[in-house]
């Protein structure tokens, strides 16, 4: 029963943000979490920000978090290239701050595509993107015999005026050049609500993931054998989901009306 919920794994963007915006409600919700003995944990597949980042990102919208309230697609790439390429180079397409926070966790990273010990190639949501890094990108998985992988296989990333391309899109657009499409990291794979639920004390049965999209955030609950709530401030609608073979839970408007049915 929703009342029951302890641990809230929520999506960010199109969830409880939209763009730099904090959605009506979400402050007020995370508040009442913690003053009832619970704990929200955001777990998100957009890779342009480290955990870092985003802490710096809530405290300027007057939310207090430290590292224990994110499980990024940034954390679970991290796990997987320690586990399957422990010291091998990886090529890395995305943001600066993705390639620090890499850096920072021991995994040897390089953007020179003529590196000639490159092991493995990463394709992330990068909003700063260039024309030259999908050359260079196309180019090695082209002509080299590397592995490919991306962080996530969202299509689109939702922002003040609607949407943009995330990485499944871009993914999609490498594509049509090279013929080939990676595996994807981050959700529906449950590594980040596996590792939320090992990082907290509450069971699966207190546990309610809460996201805008079908295909990544609801059907990574389902995967992980926990209830879900779709709110309709980002990506899906009730048409969709009606026509979706995997089913939320709940549905709610928005956050707002999830803290109230919560509450």
């Amino acid at each position: 029963m929703l009342k029951e919920k302890k641990l809230f794994l929520f999506d960010i963007d199109g969830t409880v943000c939209q763009g730099a915006r904090l959605i009506d409600g979400t402050r007020e919700f995370l508040r009442d979490i913690k003053a009832s003995g619970g704990q929200f944990v955001f777990i998100t597949n957009n890779s342009t920000k480290s955990i870092n980042d985003y802490i710096q990102k809530f405290q300027q919208l007057g939310i207090m978090t430290d590292a224990s309230n994110f499980v990024t697609a940034s954390y679970a790439s991290i796990q997987y290239l320690k586990k399957h390429y422990p010291d091998q180079l990886i090529y890395v397409m995305g943001t600066k701050s993705l390639v620090r926070e890499l850096k920072n966790h021991q995994i040897r990273v390089t953007t020179d595509c003529e590196d000639p010990d490159i092991a493995c190639v990463l394709v992330a949501y990068d909003n700063e993107l260039t024309y030259e890094k999908l050359t260079d990108t196309c180019k090695l998985l082209s002509t080299g015999t590397v592995d490919y992988l991306a962080t996530n296989p969202d299509y689109v990333c939702p922002i003040e005026f609607g949407f943009v391309p995330d990485c499944g899109a871009i993914c999609e657009m490498i594509a049509h050049a090279v013929k080939r499409m990676p595996m994807f990291i981050g959700k529906p794979e449950t590594v980040m609500v596996d590792a939320s639920l090992k990082l907290n004390h509450f069971t699966k049965e207190e546990t309610l993931v809460v996201g805008d999209r079908l295909y990544t955030d609801i059907l990574c609950g389902v995967n992980a054998g926990v209830e879900t709530a779709l709110v309709l401030t980002g990506e899906a609608t009730r048409e969709d989901a009606a026509a979706s073979s995997y089913k939320p839970d709940y549905i709610f408007e928005t956050v707002a009306q999830l803290y109230e049915a919560w509450r």
